[in-house]
């Protein structure tokens, strides 16, 4: 397409000096190829062709302020000056530690690392030596990086291939995993308390932890169901297993507390990322003072040459400090609400069977004509294909989404922004 010609060319020349032309495989799959920009302001980013789009990507949900928000570059630069990485501790580090300690319920120690599949790691690693068992129970359709003991269950091509519910068929997610890696966890759709208990009377004696998103954003874009939370809490306790709660999306995006806070379930040890810095690398594993204590104590090894840079810290302390003064999850639920509704307004007028669904400051759009989706198999009834269409009818008016269906609100959306993807919306609705 002549509109994306300039991106097109850089595409097909990083095609031949790096691997599939990218630097993450999510990137692959943009519209109408993976695209270059030049610069991100506010909730506007511009590509190389001089095409603006309003994002409600966010980079794949870090960017809660917006892009190149003044006061998180100001800071960034500002604590920059005397040096960028010591290999040593500073000061800044031990501040951002305190208010995390102040803001997240479990965080009572904490460590640092570059990423969220670093961090989800090291709480695994941490929770086999805590309980002397090796397998750890995770969900269907959940996201916990791209390592190599957590890339089973992560997709599938039918509902045939996942098997039974009792005993799900542990599909690889990518090539090249050893061939046992898959005995390292036992697999179970998620939102289905009493499968975790049954699961657990019966293999309790080998399972570590319970490593789960509290609210499932990967697939969709899932609350739990009452009272799933509080049973897993519950089990946990019971049986002597770790729980783990991988907050990299939902964390500081749902509440300055995390997920944990807004649902009132405080788990042993938890992980964020994403939100925490807008879009500067960093992710933290914080937990109950009991359960860190072996990293503490240098029993469990967790290490990195690049944690806790000065950039990094920087951004994340800026970061928390405008979501704290600024009233901004008060806006990013109201945007967010807004949104969704005239959404489902817009799919009404179409007589497009969509579904809306989340929390406000993120939430997923599908074409299904499901009340509800409770899981990754109830997920496999949106109309992907629709969905593609109709994220590349808003892309080519201006509007980027990601392509799975969900959406993310940050602090430099207005009302204008939301009245604008709304109006888009029930134009690419009624094309379809």
């Amino acid at each position: 397409m002549q509109r994306y010609e300039k991106s097109r060319e850089l595409y097909e020349r990083a095609c031949q000096v790096m691997a599939g032309g990218v630097s993450s495989e999510f990137r692959r799959f943009s519209h109408p190829h993976p695209l270059f920009y030049e610069q991100g302001q506010g909730a506007f980013l511009t590509d190389v062709d001089g095409n603006e789009y309003l994002d409600f990507t966010l980079s794949q949900g870090p960017l809660i302020l917006g892009h190149s928000h003044p006061h998180v570059l100001a800071e960034v630069a500002r604590l920059s000056v005397d040096g960028q990485l010591f290999a040593g501790q500073h000061r800044h580090e031990l501040e951002l530690a305190e208010k995390l300690a102040r803001l997240i319920p479990c965080a009572e120690l904490m460590r640092f690392s570059l990423s969220g599949s670093e961090a989800d790691h090291t709480a695994l690693r941490l929770a086999r030596h805590l309980t002397g068992r090796n397998k750890f129970l995770r969900f269907e359709g959940q996201y916990h990086g791209w390592l190599d003991n957590v890339a089973v269950g992560i997709s599938t091509p039918s509902l045939e291939a996942l098997g039974s519910r009792e005993h799900p068929n542990k599909l690889p997610w990518t090539k090249g995993l050893p061939a046992d890696i898959a005995e390292q966890c036992v697999l179970l759709p998620w939102n289905d308390l009493a499968l975790v208990e049954q699961t657990l009377a019966e293999q309790h004696h080998d399972i570590a932890a319970i490593i789960t998103e509290p609210v499932m954003c990967n697939s969709g874009c899932i609350p739990p169901e009452p009272g799933f939370l509080e049973g897993l809490r519950k089990l946990c306790d019971q049986y002597g297993i770790v729980l783990i709660f991988d907050e990299v999306i939902t964390g500081f995006r749902v509440g300055l507390g995390g997920a944990q806070e807004r649902f009132g379930v405080v788990p042993d040890v938890a992980v964020f990322g994403k939100a925490m810095a807008s879009g500067y690398p960093i992710s933290v594993i914080a937990g109950k003072r009991k359960f860190m204590q072996p990293i503490a104590d240098g029993v469990v090894i967790h290490a990195g040459t690049m944690n806790t840079g000065n950039p990094s810290v920087a951004a994340a302390l800026a970061t928390l400090h405008v979501l704290e003064t600024d009233q901004v999850h008060e806006r990013l639920y109201r945007h967010g609400l807004r949104l969704m509704e005239g959404l489902r307004e817009a799919g009404r007028q179409a007589g497009q069977p969509i579904l809306v669904q989340g929390l406000g400051p993120m939430f997923h759009v599908g074409f299904t004509s499901l009340p509800k989706v409770r899981d990754m198999r109830d997920s496999l009834a949106y109309d992907k294909a629709k969905g593609s269409k109709f994220v590349a009818g808003m892309h080519d008016r201006g509007i980027r989404l990601i392509g799975r269906g969900l959406w993310y609100i940050s602090a430099a959306h207005t009302g204008a922004d939301i009245d604008r993807a709304l109006a888009t919306a029930t134009e690419v609705l009624q094309t379809l």
